[in-house]
């Protein structure tokens, strides 16, 4: 695939844009929500709000020396400090926006705070919700199903994330679903992706987690089924480092969900345990890959992770960052290519993903046609979502 692209790159410098909506009142209503969730002291209210006035207006700082991985962050952009943080890449903005949040609360820091996650009474607080109890009880009767059944309610459970009550009733893969002309699913290769791991396959499935909380359980029911109906021999399930974005899955928020499930009545019990089984056993892998925080697109990562995803049957990208980072932050024509986009990837590729942003490709004429003409905000309204693989 040629490097040469003619997509511009995304950036927030656009009055009006999705991007710019993100930086200029997203990120300072979230520093918001840091600052109640904890009882911070003066030192990290200072570091707040000179973040929140900084990234409002300022210029972008560089990290101080000292940090522990000034180094890495040189190499992945020196070229944007000191510009305004709207002129710079978008992906590359979030993601500096994060760790300047996370350095502003002590988390690097030698002290009480190191190591506390700024986003975790969020991600809690999700997964004892009403909704989540009655998505975990949805689960008896969808795993009564026949296999195939239950294939498809929980790959569209993992689809829609903290929509999962909509992802585990089966009907909710057409217009039907919405009584809408253009179905929710505006790409759907589901039947692509379970080709790739048959019943009885010796297959490694690798699947690069999204959000926590809600959005993370039906994932791990997911990599449950996979195992229990021998579609794979193997699962590794990637997480941040760190925590990363607002609700971004670390180690951490996938033992919470296991104990979340295990907790839980009914056939969730039963997923819970098999899955802490399967860690023991090491069916079931996690693993963090430093580059999974990197501001980067996947065509840089590095060559051990290259390697590890060669060596998958299927990797499976949950979610809406990890589609920006495998086919670019790019305003592509919705047209493009998704086997062109992906060309580079080791091995096949599978997207799991609720349209967030402004990001799409793989799409056929008509379906662009029908949701230009009835939604303004398709691209970054949580409506739609997509199945898309590159085998």
């Amino acid at each position: 695939m040629s490097d040469t692209v003619d997509a511009p790159v995304i950036r927030a410098d656009e009055p009006g844009s999705f991007a710019r909506s993100v930086l200029a009142e997203r990120h300072p209503a979230l520093i918001e929500k840091v600052r109640d969730a904890f009882p911070y002291g003066p030192e990290q209210h200072r570091a707040l709000d000179a973040l929140r006035d900084n990234s409002a207006g300022g210029t972008i700082p560089p990290l101080a020396p000292t940090a522990y991985d000034h180094d890495r962050w040189e190499v992945w952009g020196r070229e944007h400090v000191g510009r305004s943080w709207f002129d710079v890449p978008f992906l590359w903005a979030e993601s500096y926006f994060y760790r300047r949040l996370l350095e502003a609360v002590g988390y690097f820091a030698d002290g009480p705070w190191r190591g506390i996650d700024p986003f975790r009474p969020f991600k809690q607080a999700e997964l004892h919700t009403p909704q989540a109890e009655a998505e975990l009880a949805a689960l008896d009767d969808v795993l009564r199903r026949p296999a195939g059944e239950q294939a498809q309610a929980l790959v569209h459970g993992s689809l829609w994330g903290n929509r999962a009550d909509l992802g585990f009733r089966l009907s909710a893969t057409g217009a039907e679903a919405t009584g809408a002309d253009t179905p929710p699913l505006v790409a759907d290769d589901a039947e692509a992706l379970w080709s790739l791991l048959p019943v009885g396959s010796p297959a490694t499935l690798c699947v690069v987690a999204d959000n926590a909380g809600r959005e993370l359980l039906p994932d791990l029911v997911l990599i449950d089924h996979v195992l229990h109906h021998g579609r794979a021999e193997r699962v590794v399930l990637q997480v941040k480092p760190y925590p990363y974005y607002v609700s971004d899955a670390t180690m951490e928020d996938v033992v919470d969900c296991l104990r979340r499930l295990a907790g839980a009545k009914g056939a969730a019990a039963g997923v819970g345990g098999r899955l802490w089984a399967a860690l023991g056993d090491g069916r079931l892998t996690v693993r963090a890959h430093d580059f999974f925080r990197a501001p980067l697109p996947y065509q840089e990562m590095p060559g051990d992770l290259r390697r590890e995803f060669a060596g998958a049957t299927l990797t499976v990208m949950k979610g809406d960052l990890n589609y920006r980072r495998l086919v670019g932050d790019r305003m592509w024509p919705p047209t493009t290519s998704f086997a062109d986009r992906t060309g580079y990837f080791p091995g096949p590729v599978a997207a799991l993903r609720t349209l967030k942003s402004d990001v799409i490709v793989g799409l056929d004429e008509p379906t662009v046609a029908a949701l230009d003409a009835r939604e303004d905000r398709w691209r970054t309204s949580g409506a739609h979502a997509l199945i898309q693989v590159r085998g």
